[in-house]
């Protein structure tokens, strides 16, 4: 630890020599000049965190308080609260480079592209709205990158190692029934004290006093959002601790019963779990009563992945000679079994009887416009480019289907959210940390 706050100091210093070098003298009898130096206020593993990343950091949390009309916490809460953020968001970004991920720059470009759609604007207009916001395009840029970062390594790390066994849909259709009125869904927000996975009896009391003396400034009238914001370690504490909708079956296990039996407005007690201590509280709660009857297509695919391995100009290359050996006349069967990279490849691209969002928007709005047996030019998708082609349509009553699949997706989702949660944890807690925020 001696070395490495040693070679901060250096680092410092040298900052400091450089800004006095660079600055022009000081005039005869005028007072010194006084150089800011951006200061380092965290360590993490080897890369540190400076000033003004947290201050930046800052300035976008207050304002996106402010938007959701969430009284900030006092300062310093505030900035341990970003800081921690930085903290976590550093460690992970650190192993999923460690672990090879990456992501060019034409693959940021084109989930801003889908970004800007998605809010019906232009790119121009995005640019536009950001400047409004005061966030340099450039830092935009970055963060997007992260999150597609964070997205793969959470796919990665715990996605892909979640199971869901026919007896726990069985077990979850049933439950269903057994309510009155069906499944429900829930609007929740909720506050998490965080327990290090190695915490002694003594820490974990501390913890515990912790989320006691939310509970009690909550019910003593503060507003739970920014309770949340001051209080809770969650990623999501910044934006008052806000979940959403969840189904029933995607309702962290630690409160899933409590929830059910609470009111809309109602705050649970405090809450353990090996994550640490939660308190939930409901907003609003409504019934699931969607239509049986749905709309259809039968679809197969090619898939060429873009990833670590094949890049998107190579991506798209391969994808342009499968679409002209297609429109020579190869068999598409054939072409999917040799080519597509998904496990529907071996079914000749077969992905079956598809309904409305089962796939991600750009793949179901190309599909929709297809006649039938016609394939599409390459479409780009998260996942890579695709060769698409529809073998028919109908009008379908899914309800037993639908209702197994989306079990089975509500319990996936709610799994991969708890385990995610404690992969973060872990991850956070085996870095090196060393936090100078205090030090003046």
């Amino acid at each position: 630890m001696f070395v490495r706050s040693l070679f901060l100091v250096l680092l410092a210093l040298a900052a400091a020599a450089a800004s006095a070098q660079s600055s022009p003298p000081v005039p005869s009898g005028a007072p010194p000049r006084v150089v800011a130096i951006d200061r380092v206020i965290a360590v993490v593993n080897d890369e540190a965190i400076t000033q003004y990343e947290l201050d930046d950091a800052r300035r976008v949390v207050v304002q996106q308080l402010k938007q959701q009309n969430v009284q900030q916490p006092a300062a310093d809460v505030l900035d341990k609260q970003v800081l921690e953020r930085l903290i976590t968001e550093r460690a992970l970004l650190q192993h999923a480079k460690d672990s090879g991920i990456k992501v060019d720059d034409t693959q940021v470009e084109r989930a801003i592209q889908r970004i800007a759609e998605d809010n019906k604007l232009t790119l121009d207009g995005l640019r536009q709205a950001l400047a409004r916001e005061g966030v340099a395009y450039v830092r935009y840029r970055e963060d997007v990158r992260s999150e597609i970062v964070m997205q793969r390594l959470r796919e990665r790390e715990v996605d892909a190692r979640i199971t869901v066994s026919d007896a726990e849909v069985e077990n979850y259709l049933a439950t269903i029934k057994a309510q009155s009125g069906g499944e429900a869904e829930y609007r929740l927000a909720h506050i998490l004290v965080l327990v290090p996975e190695q915490a002694n009896a003594e820490q974990i009391e501390a913890k515990r006093r912790r989320a006691e003396e939310a509970l009690k400034n909550i019910r003593g009238g503060t507003d739970f959002g920014q309770v949340a914001a001051g209080f809770s370690d969650a990623s999501d504490a910044l934006s008052g601790g806000n979940l959403g909708w969840r189904p029933g079956a995607r309702l962290p296990t630690v409160f899933a019963e409590t929830v059910r039996g609470m009111k809309a407005g109602d705050v649970s007690p405090v809450l353990r779990s090996a994550a640490g201590f939660h308190i939930v509280k409901l907003i609003e709660r409504r019934s699931r009563n969607e239509p049986a009857l749905v709309d259809q297509t039968h679809v197969r695919h090619i898939l060429i992945r873009v990833n670590e391995i094949t890049s998107e100009a190579e991506g798209k290359a391969k994808i342009d000679r499968l679409k002209d050996r297609l429109d020579g006349g190869a068999k598409f069967e054939d072409m999917a079994k040799l080519n597509s990279e998904d496990a529907s490849s071996a079914k000749g691209g077969d992905l079956g009887w598809l309904g409305p969002g089962d796939t991600v928007p750009v793949f179901e709005e190309t599909m929709s416009k297809l006649t039938l047996n016609q394939v599409s030019a390459p479409v780009r998708t998260p996942f890579g480019w695709h060769l698409i082609e529809v073998l028919g349509r109908r009008k379908q009553d899914v309800s037993a289907d639908r209702e197994r699949t989306q079990a089975q997706l509500a319990i996936r989702q709610r799994k991969s959210d708890e385990a995610f949660q404690d992969w973060v944890r872990q991850t956070r807690d085996r870095a090196y940390v060393e936090v100078r925020l205090d030090d003046r």
